[in-house]
């Protein structure tokens, strides 16, 4: 080689590594968060695959909303189907400096500790499946099990009385998402003459749905019904049916994605039967990621999309549309949009500090606000949810005494036009689309979060037998708190609940409760379980009274946290308390606002909430966070 040849290689190489260094620069973060080429944020996108219609969907919607932003890039990978490479992937996204991390996961259980690991460093947006665990800044996704449960209704008004046999294809064995919408539809149609011949799994690829299907169908026949966890999945069910041309049977599908193959034209074309609609959540975790990396305040946990069934006769009737009353006394554009509340009662230290949050909140939000005491009665209620209808508020509030009893005066609600925002509590109604948000806690996570605290503090040659002091009957916080906690001990042979007792969150019943139980029981109780802070301090004087010691001889576990349980944790009469945010105030002011201005609510917005134990209920009390 000359000296000319070498000469030019050198420099080739030095113009090779300067043009890396400066790719590099121009995506790497500087220490003020500006990036070097102008833009001030940089957000990482990782994907599973890009095999689904569903997953293509979701990156078109991050990119358009992301194109609104001129300060704003996005980077995208794609695992292509490997637990192994998405983790490779995700600290690539890390070491290339983002701000910002979104990631969705086939597998979340292979994913959790990875997802852990970078939230400890920058905020994390979990996006479509969820992820085990806490670790997260925030959750776009939907209701799986409620998904499940409206295909499970959809396949029995579909099959009739005589009922008929099913096939579910489902998506990655051990995925929440497939165990979640699997419940779902499983509970739907548990008293029915359905029955489920066969389940398989298809890792929510269309090819292997159809393979597994073709070679299940040389030998059975006698199938009515599929039901496919994704809508590849439930177009390679169609393949596989076509294969045999076998008539007559349904198939049902979900995602709703309105692609080139996607659910919404398969339904057009009679391929499938109906499907229900699973929100990408690409815009919306943009829209919120511009809040967290402007630290706004308010940032939920979770965010839930709502999902709607897709049938040859589909209309769109999601949630009712906002149309502000007019001011009779005025043509001003200036005039405040009224809110009517109808708050259940004033049962609690929590009810009291909710009810604060809402009316500071209205008056700071300039939005007429008024403001009703149901006196725990769903009669009064409903009572003065029609007389808001009458009156023609802009939005109905209200937080139910219980989940059920609602469709009736909700759909004179929705045939008014008014859309109506739970507070605190949820409703099970026949049509969730008589509701348009519901803003609160995830009750059946915090009783997840009580559970797991318990079997970490237990000993491996202790049996726990507990008492459980349940809120009022058929309430949402009661049923969800209870499912939760149910959940995991029911995994943990060490524990047993001796006692389940239907309380009112009030102080006075959980003394009465426990003092009840004690009586029965005695010193053989080691935990109670609360279902709120004031009928765990009932609890703790019917303890004292009884001669033991509360949070020693007692371990007691309470759900709010309010400011006397802490003070109660802080001299050790507690001894574990699951927050639940009262200060819902402003989040329900800001979802008025934005009805205003035209924009679409997600079905669920879950608020963010921590736990406290013994010694840090004493930090925070010294602190003055509470």
């Amino acid at each position: 080689m000359t000296a000319r040849q070498i000469a030019k290689r050198v420099l080739f190489l030095l113009m090779l590594i300067v043009a890396v260094v400066f790719a590099r620069s121009c995506i790497m973060n500087s220490e003020n968060g500006d990036h070097d080429n102008g833009y001030k944020y940089l957000i990482g996108v990782s994907q599973p695959n890009l095999s689904e219609p569903w997953r293509v969907a979701m990156n078109e919607e991050i990119q358009q909303e992301v194109s609104k932003h001129e300060d704003m890039r996005v980077i995208f990978t794609d695992a292509a189907q490997s637990s192994d490479q998405q983790a490779q992937d995700v600290q690539k996204l890390v070491g290339y400096g983002i701000d910002l991390l979104i990631i969705s996961l086939d597998d979340p259980v292979a994913l959790t500790q990875t997802v852990s690991a970078v939230y400890n460093d920058i905020p994390v947006i979990v996006l479509g499946r969820g992820v085990t665990g806490y670790d997260y800044t925030l959750y776009v996704g939907t209701d799986d099990e409620m998904i499940g449960r409206k295909a499970g209704e959809f396949a029995k008004n579909t099959l009739g009385a005589a009922g008929g046999n099913i096939v579910e294809i489902q998506g990655l064995a051990g995925s929440p998402t497939v165990e979640e919408r699997s419940k779902g539809f499983r509970d739907a149609i548990q008293i029915s003459k359905l029955s489920i011949v066969q389940t398989m799994n298809a890792d929510w690829q269309r090819d292997r749905a159809e393979d597994l299907l073709i070679d299940w169908l040389k030998e059975h026949r006698d199938v009515d019904l599929v039901f496919a966890h994704n809508e590849a999945m439930a177009l390679g069910a169609y393949r596989a049916v076509q294969r045999y041309d076998i008539k007559n049977i349904n198939i049902i599908g979900i995602d709703g994605v309105n692609s080139e193959n996607g659910s919404l034209k398969l339904v057009s074309e009679n391929k499938l039967t109906g499907t229900f609609t699973s929100p990408p959540g690409g815009k919306e975790a943009i829209r919120y990621a511009i809040d967290i990396l402007n630290k706004e305040k308010g940032i939920p946990k979770k965010v839930i999309l709502r999902s709607q069934k897709i049938t040859d006769q589909w209309v769109d009737t999601s949630q009712t549309k906002f149309t502000p009353s007019p001011d009779p006394s005025t043509d001003s554009p200036e005039a405040p949009l009224v809110v009517g509340f109808a708050q259940v009662g004033m049962e609690s230290g929590w009810r009291i500090a909710h009810t604060k949050s809402v009316i500071d909140a209205a008056k700071e939000a300039g939005v007429e606000l008024l403001y009703e005491n149901a006196d725990q009665s769903q009669d009064k209620q409903i009572e003065l949810i029609r007389r808001f209808i009458k009156q023609k508020v802009d939005v109905i509030a209200f937080s139910p005494k219980t989940e059920t009893g609602w469709d009736e005066v909700l759909q004179e609600a929705k045939q008014a036009g008014i859309p109506v925002i739970l507070s605190d509590r949820e409703v099970n109604v026949s049509d969730d689309t008589l509701w348009t948000a519901y803003i609160g806690s995830d009750f059946r996570e915090e009783g997840r979060r009580a559970a797991r605290w318990l079997i970490q503090q237990s000993k491996e040659e202790q049996r726990y037998q507990i008492v459980e002091l349940q809120g009022t009957p058929f309430s949402a916080p009661a049923v969800g708190r209870k499912q939760g906690f149910n959940e995991v001990i029911g995994t943990d042979n060490h524990f047993a609940i001796v006692e389940s007792l239907e309380g009112d969150f009030t102080k006075k019943q959980g003394k009465e409760l426990m003092a009840a139980a004690l009586k029965r029981h005695g010193s053989k109780i080691d935990v109670v379980y609360s279902h709120n802070d004031d009928m765990a301090l009932g609890a703790v004087e019917a303890i004292e009274d009884f001669g033991l010691r509360p949070g020693k001889d007692i371990i007691i576990i309470s759900v709010d946290a309010t400011k006397s349980a802490l003070k109660a944790l802080s001299i050790g009469k507690l001894n574990f308390a699951v927050e639940c945010n009262a200060l819902l105030g402003p989040q329900l002011m800001k979802a008025v606002k934005d009805l205003s201005e035209g924009k679409e609510l997600p079905m669920k917005i879950i608020t963010s909430e921590g736990v406290f134990t013994q010694e840090s209920a004493k930090m925070a009390l010294a602190s003055r966070e509470y």
